[in-house]
């Protein structure tokens, strides 16, 4: 008559042959830590250079791997009320950790991208706005007409308009993301090599 053997026993002979990965278990928590760090650089709550200088030799590159990861995907068009400081502290993580001189002039063009990017998105808005207001005021003129009181609308609660405005600025901004992503993958070029 056989061996009855416990679930442990069964598990136990199929993972024999099983072997963990230390070293591959040690790169992916360093990877971890730098992109934990990458995200409190943003915020402001920590140092990417003074890390990078305590970090051990084998430490280093992970860690500056699992920093890039984090700032190479902020590396996008700025919101609209973006005042510029985000931006900077990106281009300051990112030189932190890419050991090529190009990058910090690079950088400065990207940036430079950005603030145009910014104007011509808030002239956009204005012209638009300006191009569809007798159109708005038509309607609340027949509004205030039918309800008997004046009506105001915000131009953002007529579908009309939001169509007609998404679809300007989506077409000025898929120039810029074209560039954007052109800058993207030459900082990634910086850093691998």
């Amino acid at each position: 008559m056989g061996v009855i053997k416990t679930a442990l026993e069964i598990a136990m002979e199929k993972t024999e042959s099983v072997k963990s990965d230390k070293p591959g278990i040690d790169q992916f928590e360093v990877k971890k830590r730098g992109k934990k760090l990458a995200n409190a650089f943003l915020d402001g709550d920590a140092d990417i250079t003074a890390e990078l200088k305590k970090a051990s030799a084998q430490d280093k590159e992970n860690l500056k791997q699992g920093i890039f990861d984090v700032l190479i995907t902020q590396v996008a068009l700025p919101p609209p009320d973006s005042d510029g400081k985000r931006i900077e502290k990106l281009g300051e993580g990112l030189a932190a950790v890419i050991n090529n001189n190009q990058f910090n002039e690079m950088y400065k063009q990207l940036t430079a991208l950005f603030t145009q990017y910014l104007q011509e998105m808030a002239q956009c808005d204005k012209m638009l706005r300006q191009q569809y207001a007798p159109k708005l005021r038509q309607k609340e003129e027949e509004l205030s007409r039918r309800m008997g009181r004046e009506v105001r609308v915000d131009p953002l609660q007529d579908p009309e308009f939001v169509s007609f405005y998404n679809q300007n600025l989506n077409a000025l901004k898929a120039n810029y993301e074209a560039v954007v992503e052109q800058a993207r993958e030459q900082v990634k070029l910086m850093f691998q090599s």
